[in-house]
């Protein structure tokens, strides 16, 4: 027989799994994250109904031509079940690309492109509750399933150039606008270093060719996360994004895009 003595009971002599079972862990908890992606560089093709361009731009020759961008994370959960949302809009204007190598053209292209990227998924947690402050060695693990949400507008106008005797030289456009759903399966996870640094993973894909002849997008990320608070966080990181879509007609229309780059963002946990 147990004998309770009054005193209250050190931290080291709680039963980690009396804890988990707590009503304080139905309580809802949640995050919110504000981001900027900084590609170092973003590179790709553009195909509107048979007619190619390429784009390969750094990002000093990105900033430039950004019109408007927003991102945000958040995540709200009851126990270990939650939902998630990951929310992506740029706009860009004027991007030089050049005219793919089939046939006898070749020019110089002006491509203004806007993109929207929002994710919703439900989730699961294993491990550790997500905070700004933990235990080395506490892990978190969150594998996430839901619907990647899609909008893409892109606009070329291209000069072009023979590369023939005739040195035939005309003005070509071409415009393509789609909104269109994925599939999304992804996991992200973080493990403390220290009290207040841990080291965090997330990788996701979406599409599985659903949509189109060609449908595929996925990023992949690693970074660090240092607390500015018992619930603030600095996320720094490294990311790579790519998407790629194809109607698989005859005269094609799609587009590829590939980013590659560092991340940083603010992380608010409540």
């Amino acid at each position: 027989m147990a004998v309770l003595t009054g005193l209250p009971l050190r931290a080291e002599e709680v039963n980690p799994s009396s804890v988990e079972k707590t009503p304080m862990d139905q309580t809802w908890r949640g995050t919110v994250e504000l981001y900027g992606f900084a590609p170092l560089r973003s590179w790709g093709t553009t195909t509107i109904r048979g007619f190619e361009a390429d784009v390969d731009t750094s990002l000093a020759e990105l900033i430039p031509m950004i019109e408007t961008v927003g991102s945000a994370r958040a995540s709200l959960e009851k126990g270990r079940f939650g939902v998630m949302t990951d929310l992506y809009y740029a706009q860009v204007g004027d991007e030089i690309a050049r005219t793919g190598q089939r046939g006898l053209l070749t020019g110089r292209v002006e491509q203004t492109s806007i993109q929207g990227i929002y994710d919703f998924a439900f989730r699961y947690r294993f491990g550790a509750m997500e905070q700004a402050i933990g235990r080395p060695g506490d892990l978190t693990v969150i594998p996430y399933a839901g619907v990647r949400v899609l909008r893409n507008q892109l606009d070329l106008v291209a000069t072009l150039e023979g590369r023939g005797p005739l040195g035939l030289r005309l003005q070509k456009q071409g415009s393509w606008e789609r909104t269109w759903a994925q599939a999304l399966v992804g996991t992200q996870a973080s493990v403390f270093l220290t009290p207040g640094l841990k080291l965090f993973a997330r990788g996701d894909i979406g599409g599985f060719g659903l949509s189109g002849e060609e449908d595929l997008s996925g990023n992949a990320q690693v970074g660090l996360g240092i607390a500015l608070g018992a619930n603030t966080q600095l996320d720094l990181s490294w990311r790579l994004m790519g998407i790629a879509y194809s109607n698989g007609a005859d005269r094609e229309t799609g587009f590829s895009l590939r980013q590659n780059g560092i991340e940083a963002g603010l992380k608010v946990f409540f």
